[in-house]
């Protein structure tokens, strides 16, 4: 029976599988489906349900975020080969197909070297550069013409392959290439586990029926360097699994390694179904050809990937130096992104832009480090002097943005976000669309977090009212387009999980440090514990005088 799963890519559990029946939870509390022991990880942090229209991931209001790539998600339906990262742990999903689709099939007793009469192997070195030498070494005019041929198909390959910079597209445009050029009906990429240096199947490409491979082929694929060939599965005494093998009447198969600078990645494997001698040695020169861009694009997606982890992780921790100064404000930096986030969809922006404006909206106020502690946490209203030292945050942020290269783009973001859309704003006094949109948003989202959170000198505004007054300023204060925005996103129920002080059915306490809803389920004892979304911080849930209250708890390593 096929069966989806998340498989463990990182932590105590690594390698290990979860199946998937209906919901999961994910969380940091003992009596979650998938329990995290992560300070990251909030006590519930995700949940990943099965639906009639496809498997969703869903954060549940975590501090930290829920990740799909390098994306924070809110809500997202999951792809096979998807990875989500959840504080520090990481997990591939695997739906049904792909789960049910690929199986290794266990090596026979006898020694790999062991090669039937069915099987060819060669140095895949050697492969690649008889394939390249063809047009030098053709005889006749019909062999230089197809070998002109196939390498013409192989470099349109190769450019296509590397104009791809994501994992997963990337797979998938190898495949397709490689499907492209040779008679096959199902791939398989696998790529070495860095931490384990066993090879883990990443991608699957299926005509129909499960996928299975030999793990001998595979292996001495990937350990002797060699590109193999095998023209007759069925009779391959290397294929253990034989009933396997006749059911899904797998005939012919290819396997060569994929390898970057002398270092062996994974490897690539196809079949046919049905059609003994599918393959030919020129279809093997073929695989062998595409394996080495392959190689390359993975690798620099790979490193790209990488880069781009330690950018966002950077980001998130400058984000949270800044939090950590302002008590009062805590938890303002993620209500604030995640407000704008959901106008930026609002607006049709793209995933590339998305990937921007999240961490547009996490340094929105990096500039606050220049401001002094004392006007940060003061408790009550600031005076007028106060104020104009507030009021130097957006160009300090700039300031601070502009000196890193790679943060440049992210200025709009800090440098405008208090101007206003009838010119009453600071630091420049701008109007209309002379203010970029990026400051234009970040305003309404940010204007929103300010009514609805709670201060120690005023209590937040109902959800409902602060739609209310961003209506009023609509056209004047704030850019219309954007407000419509958010409007129809408060609607669609996408904004009442991100309010300070949620409005949901049901009990709930507020948190003693950051003032964040907590919702607490029915049934739950006095002396519970909860780990607040926002700040972090572990609270007890009491009862004083008929009334649920929570008791903040000394933070511990």
């Amino acid at each position: 029976m096929a069966h989806e799963r998340i498989v463990f890519l990182s932590g105590p559990r690594q390698g290990n599988a979860f199946e998937i029946d209906d919901t999961v939870v994910i969380g940091r509390n003992p009596s979650s489906s998938i329990y995290l022991e992560d300070p990251q990880v909030s006590r519930r942090h995700a949940t990943i349900e099965r639906t009639p229209n496809g498997t969703f991931l869903r954060d549940l209001g975590s501090g930290n975020g829920t990740y799909v790539g390098n994306r924070r998600i809110i809500e997202c339906r999951l792809s096979d080969g998807d990875v989500i990262r959840i504080g520090g742990t990481e997990f591939r999903y695997e739906g049904a197909a792909a789960t049910s689709g690929v199986h290794v099939a266990p090596p026979p007793a006898k020694p790999a070297e062991s090669l039937s009469g069915h099987v060819e192997a060669a140095d895949a070195a050697n492969v690649y550069e008889t394939f390249f030498q063809a047009p030098r070494t053709a005889v006749t005019l019909e062999q230089l013409r197809d070998a002109q041929n196939r390498l013409a198909a192989v470099y349109k390959a190769n450019q296509i392959i590397a104009s791809e910079q994501d994992l997963r597209k990337l797979f998938a445009a190898v495949m397709d290439q490689i499907f492209s050029l040779v008679p096959a009906h199902n791939g398989v990429i696998l790529l070495k586990d860095e931490k384990s240096g066993e090879l883990i199947t990443e991608y699957v490409k299926s005509g129909s029926g499960n996928t299975v491979i030999s793990s001998t082929i595979v292996s001495r694929a990937f350990e002797h360097g060699e590109a193999i060939l095998t023209v007759d599965a069925a009779d391959d005494a290397r294929f253990e699994a034989g009933a396997s093998i006749i059911a899904q009447n797998i005939s012919s198969a290819m396997c060569t390694p994929l390898t970057h600078q002398g270092e062996r990645l994974g490897a690539l494997y196809v079949d046919t179904r049905g059609t003994t001698n599918a393959f030919t040695k020129s279809d093997l020169e073929l695989l062998v050809a595409l394996s080495g861009p392959a190689a390359v694009a993975i690798r620099n997606a790979q490193y790209l990937h990488k880069l781009e982890r330690a950018y966002h992780d950077t980001l998130i921790a400058t984000a949270n130096a800044v939090e950590m100064r302002d008590h009062y404000t805590v938890g303002h930096t993620w209500r604030v992104t995640n407000f704008a986030l959901e106008i930026m969809r609002g607006l049709g922006w793209t995933e590339e832009q998305l990937k921007q404006g999240e961490m547009g909206g996490v340094l929105h106020d990096v500039g606050k480090i220049a401001v002094d502690d004392a006007i940060l946490r003061k408790p009550g209203k600031l005076t007028d002097e106060e104020y104009a030292k507030m009021k130097i945050h957006p160009e300090r942020g700039a300031t601070y943005l502009r000196d890193i290269e790679f943060l440049k783009p992210l200025v709009p973001y800090c440098l405008y976000h208090h101007e206003r859309y009838d010119g009453k704003g600071y630091p420049f006094g701008l109007a209309g669309k002379d203010i970029p949109l990026e400051g234009r948003l970040i305003a309404v989202a940010d204007t929103f977090d300010a009514m609805t959170s709670n201060r120690p000198y005023r209590k937040g505004l109902d959800p409902q009212i602060a739609i209310d007054e961003l209506l009023k300023g609509r056209g004047t204060q704030f850019d219309p387009e954007c407000v419509d925005a958010l409007v129809e996103a408060y609607h669609a129920g996408r904004i009442s999980r991100i309010i300070q002080e949620s409005l949901a059915g049901g009990m709930s306490i507020a948190c003693p440090f950051c003032s964040t809803f907590i919702a607490i389920p029915e049934g739950t004892p006095v002396g519970q514990e909860f780990e607040c979304d926002v700040c972090h911080r572990r609270v007890k849930l009491l009862m004083m005088n008929d009334a649920y209250y929570g008791e903040l708890l000394a933070q511990t390593s």
